[in-house]
Protein backbone atom coordinates (compact mmCIF):
# COMPACT_ATOMS: atom_id res chain seq x y z
CA UNK A 1 0.00 0.00 0.00
CA UNK A 2 1.89 3.44 -1.23
CA UNK A 3 1.93 5.77 1.86
CA UNK A 4 3.03 9.43 1.99
CA UNK A 5 6.18 10.93 3.18
CA UNK A 6 6.32 14.28 4.88
CA UNK A 7 9.26 16.42 5.72
CA UNK A 8 9.08 19.15 7.98
CA UNK A 9 11.99 22.31 8.68
CA UNK A 10 14.60 19.47 7.34
CA UNK A 11 18.34 21.22 7.84
CA UNK A 12 21.74 19.35 7.18
CA UNK A 13 25.06 20.73 7.51
CA UNK A 14 28.57 20.24 6.42
CA UNK A 15 30.71 21.90 8.44
CA UNK A 16 29.30 25.88 7.73
CA UNK A 17 27.70 24.54 4.24
CA UNK A 18 23.79 24.58 4.75
CA UNK A 19 23.23 21.61 1.88
CA UNK A 20 19.53 21.33 3.39
CA UNK A 21 18.03 24.60 4.26
CA UNK A 22 14.36 24.03 5.84
CA UNK A 23 13.08 22.14 3.54
CA UNK A 24 9.67 20.67 4.05
CA UNK A 25 8.06 18.77 1.42
CA UNK A 26 4.51 16.31 1.28
CA UNK A 27 4.77 14.12 -0.98
CA UNK A 28 1.27 11.96 -1.62
CA UNK A 29 0.59 8.05 -1.83
CA UNK A 30 1.39 6.45 -5.18
CA UNK A 31 3.35 9.87 -5.97
CA UNK A 32 6.46 9.70 -8.60
CA UNK A 33 7.95 12.92 -6.90
CA UNK A 34 11.05 14.22 -8.18
CA UNK A 35 14.01 16.82 -6.82
CA UNK A 36 15.66 18.89 -9.30
CA UNK A 37 18.14 21.07 -9.48
CA UNK A 38 21.86 22.37 -9.97
CA UNK A 39 25.29 20.72 -8.86
CA UNK A 40 25.33 21.31 -5.53
CA UNK A 41 21.66 22.29 -4.36
CA UNK A 42 20.97 19.97 -1.97
CA UNK A 43 18.64 17.42 -3.66
CA UNK A 44 20.67 14.60 -3.10
CA UNK A 45 21.88 15.59 0.51
CA UNK A 46 17.56 16.23 0.97
CA UNK A 47 17.08 12.23 -0.46
CA UNK A 48 20.27 10.61 1.53
CA UNK A 49 18.43 11.98 4.51
CA UNK A 50 15.21 10.16 3.54
CA UNK A 51 17.26 7.12 3.29
CA UNK A 52 18.76 7.32 6.61
CA UNK A 53 21.93 7.70 5.28
CA UNK A 54 22.11 11.51 6.84
CA UNK A 55 21.15 12.75 10.06
CA UNK A 56 19.72 15.99 10.05
CA UNK A 57 20.41 18.52 12.34
CA UNK A 58 16.95 19.67 12.83
CA UNK A 59 13.49 18.70 11.71
CA UNK A 60 11.46 15.53 11.02
CA UNK A 61 10.66 12.96 8.76
CA UNK A 62 7.62 10.73 8.08
CA UNK A 63 6.97 7.60 5.65
CA UNK A 64 3.98 6.69 6.14
CA UNK A 65 2.35 7.07 9.77
CA UNK A 66 5.62 6.69 11.42
CA UNK A 67 8.07 9.14 12.00
CA UNK A 68 11.75 7.67 10.70
CA UNK A 69 14.43 11.30 11.28
CA UNK A 70 17.06 8.82 13.49
CA UNK A 71 16.05 5.31 12.44
CA UNK A 72 18.63 3.93 10.58
CA UNK A 73 18.57 2.78 6.84
CA UNK A 74 17.19 -1.04 7.25
CA UNK A 75 14.42 -0.12 9.68
CA UNK A 76 12.72 2.71 7.46
CA UNK A 77 11.64 0.06 4.78
CA UNK A 78 12.58 1.92 1.58
CA UNK A 79 14.18 0.43 -1.44
CA UNK A 80 16.79 2.74 -2.82
CA UNK A 81 18.30 2.80 -6.46
CA UNK A 82 21.77 4.04 -6.49
CA UNK A 83 23.68 6.04 -9.54
CA UNK A 84 26.17 3.44 -9.86
CA UNK A 85 23.67 0.23 -9.73
CA UNK A 86 26.27 -0.91 -7.18
CA UNK A 87 25.65 -4.54 -7.84
CA UNK A 88 27.76 -7.61 -6.86
CA UNK A 89 30.47 -8.55 -9.94
CA UNK A 90 30.48 -12.33 -8.73
CA UNK A 91 26.74 -12.73 -7.97
CA UNK A 92 23.94 -13.40 -10.75
CA UNK A 93 21.41 -11.31 -11.68
CA UNK A 94 18.92 -13.65 -9.33
CA UNK A 95 21.81 -13.51 -6.64
CA UNK A 96 21.99 -9.99 -6.27
CA UNK A 97 18.15 -9.29 -6.55
CA UNK A 98 18.17 -11.77 -3.96
CA UNK A 99 20.52 -10.05 -1.74
CA UNK A 100 18.07 -8.14 0.60
CA UNK A 101 15.64 -10.81 1.20
CA UNK A 102 18.68 -12.70 2.53
CA UNK A 103 19.86 -10.20 4.96
CA UNK A 104 16.04 -10.40 6.70
CA UNK A 105 16.27 -13.80 6.65
CA UNK A 106 13.28 -14.80 4.49
CA UNK A 107 12.78 -18.58 3.59
CA UNK A 108 14.38 -19.85 0.67
CA UNK A 109 11.08 -20.72 -1.30
CA UNK A 110 10.19 -17.15 -0.52
CA UNK A 111 12.79 -15.42 -2.18
CA UNK A 112 12.55 -17.87 -5.28
CA UNK A 113 9.40 -16.61 -5.64
CA UNK A 114 9.60 -12.80 -5.04
CA UNK A 115 12.91 -12.96 -6.56
CA UNK A 116 11.30 -14.13 -10.33
CA UNK A 117 8.46 -11.53 -9.51
CA UNK A 118 10.41 -8.42 -9.22
CA UNK A 119 13.00 -9.85 -12.60
CA UNK A 120 9.50 -10.13 -14.63
CA UNK A 121 8.11 -6.66 -13.38
CA UNK A 122 11.35 -4.99 -14.85
CA UNK A 123 11.32 -7.78 -17.91
CA UNK A 124 14.74 -9.51 -16.80
CA UNK A 125 13.30 -12.89 -15.81
CA UNK A 126 15.47 -14.62 -18.66
CA UNK A 127 18.76 -12.92 -17.81
CA UNK A 128 18.53 -14.07 -14.15
CA UNK A 129 21.41 -16.38 -14.82
CA UNK A 130 23.40 -13.79 -16.02
CA UNK A 131 26.54 -11.81 -13.96
CA UNK A 132 26.69 -8.27 -13.83
CA UNK A 133 28.93 -7.80 -16.62
CA UNK A 134 26.84 -9.71 -19.72
CA UNK A 135 24.65 -7.20 -19.53
CA UNK A 136 24.19 -3.70 -21.16
CA UNK A 137 23.83 -0.43 -18.81
CA UNK A 138 20.23 -0.49 -19.33
CA UNK A 139 19.90 -3.96 -18.38
CA UNK A 140 22.19 -3.38 -15.17
CA UNK A 141 19.77 -0.29 -14.29
CA UNK A 142 16.71 -2.85 -14.65
CA UNK A 143 18.32 -5.26 -12.05
CA UNK A 144 18.96 -2.71 -9.51
CA UNK A 145 15.45 -1.70 -9.91
CA UNK A 146 14.12 -5.29 -8.93
CA UNK A 147 17.03 -5.79 -6.39
CA UNK A 148 15.17 -2.14 -4.59
CA UNK A 149 11.32 -3.74 -5.29
CA UNK A 150 11.80 -7.07 -4.29
CA UNK A 151 12.04 -6.09 -0.66
CA UNK A 152 8.71 -5.09 -0.90
CA UNK A 153 9.36 -1.21 0.47
CA UNK A 154 7.25 1.33 1.73
CA UNK A 155 8.17 3.60 -0.61
CA UNK A 156 11.36 3.61 -3.56
CA UNK A 157 14.20 6.32 -3.56
CA UNK A 158 16.34 7.03 -6.23
CA UNK A 159 19.70 8.76 -7.06
CA UNK A 160 19.95 9.81 -10.28
CA UNK A 161 19.28 6.78 -11.99
CA UNK A 162 20.04 7.31 -15.57
CA UNK A 163 22.67 9.40 -15.61
CA UNK A 164 24.96 6.57 -16.57
CA UNK A 165 23.53 5.35 -19.43
CA UNK A 166 23.78 6.68 -23.25
CA UNK A 167 20.87 9.03 -24.77
CA UNK A 168 18.79 6.30 -26.39
CA UNK A 169 18.48 4.53 -23.34
CA UNK A 170 17.96 6.98 -21.06
CA UNK A 171 14.77 7.81 -23.15
CA UNK A 172 13.34 4.34 -22.41
CA UNK A 173 13.83 3.81 -18.66
CA UNK A 174 12.31 7.06 -18.23
CA UNK A 175 9.26 4.89 -19.77
CA UNK A 176 10.14 1.98 -18.40
CA UNK A 177 11.26 3.73 -14.26
CA UNK A 178 7.28 5.33 -14.71
CA UNK A 179 5.40 2.13 -15.62
CA UNK A 180 7.15 0.00 -12.85
CA UNK A 181 6.47 2.45 -10.50
CA UNK A 182 2.35 3.00 -11.13
CA UNK A 183 2.47 -0.67 -11.77
CA UNK A 184 4.13 -1.62 -7.92
CA UNK A 185 2.23 1.38 -6.38
CA UNK A 186 4.72 2.92 -4.80
CA UNK A 187 5.59 6.23 -3.77
CA UNK A 188 8.52 7.09 -5.25
CA UNK A 189 11.30 10.21 -4.77
CA UNK A 190 13.68 10.93 -7.52
CA UNK A 191 16.67 12.88 -7.86
CA UNK A 192 18.00 14.88 -10.86
CA UNK A 193 19.91 17.29 -12.84
CA UNK A 194 18.02 16.53 -16.13
CA UNK A 195 14.80 18.54 -16.89
CA UNK A 196 13.56 16.95 -19.51
CA UNK A 197 13.74 13.60 -17.60
CA UNK A 198 11.67 15.44 -14.79
CA UNK A 199 9.14 17.21 -16.89
CA UNK A 200 8.38 14.18 -18.29
CA UNK A 201 8.60 11.05 -15.99
CA UNK A 202 7.27 13.41 -12.46
CA UNK A 203 3.96 13.31 -11.28
CA UNK A 204 5.68 16.58 -9.64
CA UNK A 205 8.24 18.25 -8.93
CA UNK A 206 10.76 20.50 -6.26
CA UNK A 207 12.97 22.86 -7.98
CA UNK A 208 15.64 23.19 -5.35
CA UNK A 209 18.75 26.07 -5.26
CA UNK A 210 21.35 26.58 -2.41
CA UNK A 211 19.60 23.91 -0.55
CA UNK A 212 16.01 25.60 -0.32
CA UNK A 213 12.69 24.93 -2.25
CA UNK A 214 12.37 27.54 -5.12
CA UNK A 215 9.06 25.72 -6.32
CA UNK A 216 6.76 23.23 -5.99
CA UNK A 217 4.53 21.81 -8.57
CA UNK A 218 3.34 19.63 -11.70
CA UNK A 219 5.80 19.49 -14.57
CA UNK A 220 3.27 22.04 -16.54
CA UNK A 221 2.88 24.17 -13.99
CA UNK A 222 6.34 24.77 -13.15
CA UNK A 223 7.10 25.32 -16.98
CA UNK A 224 4.59 27.45 -17.80
CA UNK A 225 4.39 29.56 -14.43
CA UNK A 226 7.44 29.76 -12.89
CA UNK A 227 7.61 31.25 -9.35
CA UNK A 228 10.89 33.24 -10.29
CA UNK A 229 13.97 34.02 -12.84
CA UNK A 230 16.03 31.32 -11.55
CA UNK A 231 13.29 28.46 -11.96
CA UNK A 232 11.94 29.98 -15.50
CA UNK A 233 16.03 30.15 -16.92
CA UNK A 234 16.70 26.68 -15.12
CA UNK A 235 13.24 24.39 -16.35
CA UNK A 236 14.16 24.75 -20.49
CA UNK A 237 15.69 27.72 -22.27
CA UNK A 238 13.78 31.20 -22.06
CA UNK A 239 14.90 34.58 -23.58
CA UNK A 240 14.63 37.58 -20.84
CA UNK A 241 13.45 40.99 -21.29
CA UNK A 242 13.32 43.22 -18.65
CA UNK A 243 10.73 46.07 -18.14
CA UNK A 244 7.92 48.16 -16.19
CA UNK A 245 4.32 47.47 -16.11
CA UNK A 246 2.66 50.49 -17.88
CA UNK A 247 -0.92 49.48 -17.31
CA UNK A 248 -3.23 46.53 -17.71
CA UNK A 249 -6.55 45.91 -19.14
CA UNK A 250 -8.57 43.59 -21.15
CA UNK A 251 -6.68 40.59 -19.23
CA UNK A 252 -3.52 41.73 -20.40
CA UNK A 253 -0.66 43.76 -19.09
CA UNK A 254 1.63 46.49 -21.04
CA UNK A 255 5.45 46.14 -20.16
CA UNK A 256 7.44 49.08 -21.37
CA UNK A 257 10.57 47.31 -22.59
CA UNK A 258 14.02 48.36 -24.22
CA UNK A 259 12.47 46.33 -27.26
CA UNK A 260 9.11 48.35 -27.48
CA UNK A 261 5.94 47.34 -25.39
CA UNK A 262 5.10 43.97 -25.00
CA UNK A 263 2.00 42.69 -23.66
CA UNK A 264 1.56 39.54 -21.18
CA UNK A 265 -1.60 37.65 -19.89
CA UNK A 266 -2.23 38.95 -16.70
CA UNK A 267 -3.34 35.04 -15.70
CA UNK A 268 -5.64 37.00 -12.70
CA UNK A 269 -1.91 38.55 -11.57
CA UNK A 270 -1.48 41.59 -12.67
CA UNK A 271 1.51 43.56 -11.45
CA UNK A 272 1.16 46.92 -9.95
CA UNK A 273 1.79 50.23 -12.96
CA UNK A 274 5.50 51.17 -12.34
CA UNK A 275 6.35 47.52 -11.01
CA UNK A 276 9.76 46.58 -12.60
CA UNK A 277 9.62 42.73 -14.08
CA UNK A 278 11.25 40.25 -16.44
CA UNK A 279 9.42 38.94 -18.89
CA UNK A 280 10.51 35.06 -20.32
CA UNK A 281 9.68 34.02 -23.61
CA UNK A 282 10.73 30.60 -24.59
CA UNK A 283 12.40 29.90 -27.61
CA UNK A 284 9.30 27.52 -29.19
CA UNK A 285 6.75 30.62 -27.78
CA UNK A 286 8.32 32.46 -31.05
CA UNK A 287 6.69 32.30 -34.15
CA UNK A 288 7.68 33.00 -37.59
CA UNK A 289 4.21 32.73 -39.38
CA UNK A 290 1.86 35.98 -40.13
CA UNK A 291 0.83 37.03 -36.92
CA UNK A 292 -2.99 38.36 -36.75
CA UNK A 293 -4.17 41.64 -37.95
CA UNK A 294 -3.19 43.95 -35.06
CA UNK A 295 -1.49 41.53 -32.95
CA UNK A 296 0.92 42.47 -30.52
CA UNK A 297 4.27 41.73 -29.94
CA UNK A 298 5.61 41.46 -33.06
CA UNK A 299 9.39 42.33 -33.50
CA UNK A 300 11.76 42.58 -36.38
CA UNK A 301 15.83 41.30 -36.34
CA UNK A 302 17.87 39.11 -38.40
CA UNK A 303 18.85 36.06 -38.57
CA UNK A 304 22.38 34.98 -36.65
CA UNK A 305 22.57 31.21 -37.10
CA UNK A 306 20.52 28.12 -37.45
CA UNK A 307 21.46 24.80 -36.21
CA UNK A 308 19.32 22.27 -38.24
CA UNK A 309 18.15 19.31 -35.97
CA UNK A 310 15.04 17.03 -38.59
CA UNK A 311 12.11 18.02 -36.37
CA UNK A 312 13.37 21.80 -35.36
CA UNK A 313 15.64 24.22 -36.08
CA UNK A 314 17.14 26.19 -33.40
CA UNK A 315 17.63 30.07 -34.61
CA UNK A 316 19.94 32.75 -32.89
CA UNK A 317 18.07 36.08 -33.42
CA UNK A 318 19.12 39.30 -33.03
CA UNK A 319 16.15 41.89 -32.24
CA UNK A 320 16.34 45.56 -32.35
CA UNK A 321 13.73 48.58 -31.94
CA UNK A 322 14.84 52.15 -30.45
CA UNK A 323 18.26 51.79 -30.69
CA UNK A 324 18.44 48.68 -28.41
CA UNK A 325 19.51 44.69 -29.66
CA UNK A 326 18.67 42.13 -27.88
CA UNK A 327 20.20 37.68 -28.51
CA UNK A 328 17.12 35.47 -28.68
CA UNK A 329 17.21 31.62 -29.18
CA UNK A 330 13.70 30.42 -31.13
CA UNK A 331 12.57 26.97 -32.22
CA UNK A 332 10.90 26.17 -35.33
CA UNK A 333 9.03 22.67 -35.50
CA UNK A 334 9.16 20.94 -38.45
CA UNK A 335 11.41 23.24 -40.62
CA UNK A 336 11.33 23.04 -44.14
CA UNK A 337 15.12 24.13 -45.12
CA UNK A 338 18.18 22.27 -43.61
CA UNK A 339 19.67 25.85 -43.26
CA UNK A 340 18.35 29.11 -43.23
CA UNK A 341 20.72 32.00 -45.03
CA UNK A 342 22.23 34.08 -42.23
CA UNK A 343 22.18 37.55 -42.37
CA UNK A 344 18.40 37.87 -43.44
CA UNK A 345 15.85 40.04 -42.31
CA UNK A 346 12.92 38.32 -39.96
CA UNK A 347 9.70 39.65 -38.11
CA UNK A 348 8.73 37.34 -35.36
CA UNK A 349 5.33 37.69 -33.03
CA UNK A 350 4.70 36.06 -29.44
CA UNK A 351 0.85 35.26 -28.17
CA UNK A 352 0.67 37.30 -24.51
CA UNK A 353 -0.39 34.29 -23.13
CA UNK A 354 3.36 32.98 -24.22
CA UNK A 355 4.98 36.04 -22.29
CA UNK A 356 5.77 34.61 -19.13
CA UNK A 357 6.12 37.53 -15.97
CA UNK A 358 8.91 36.51 -13.58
Amino acid sequence: MAVSIRIANLVKSFGNLRAVDSVSLAIEPGELFFLLGPSGCGKTTLLRCVAGFHQPEAGAIRIGDREVTHLPPHRRDTGMVFQSYALWPHLTVAENVAFGLEMRKVRRPEIRRRVAEALARVHMADRAASRPNQLSGGQQQRVALARALVIEPQCLLLDEPLSNLDAKLRLEMRVEIRRICKQAGLTAIYVTHDQKEALSVADRLAVLRDGRVEQVGAPSEVYRRPANRFVAGFIGEGNFVHGRVAGAAGGLVRLETPLGVLAAAANGQAPAAGAAVAACIRPEAVRFDEPPAGAPNVLAGRLVRTVYQGEVAQHELALAAGGATAEWKAFELNPHAAADPAGRDVRVWIAPENVILV
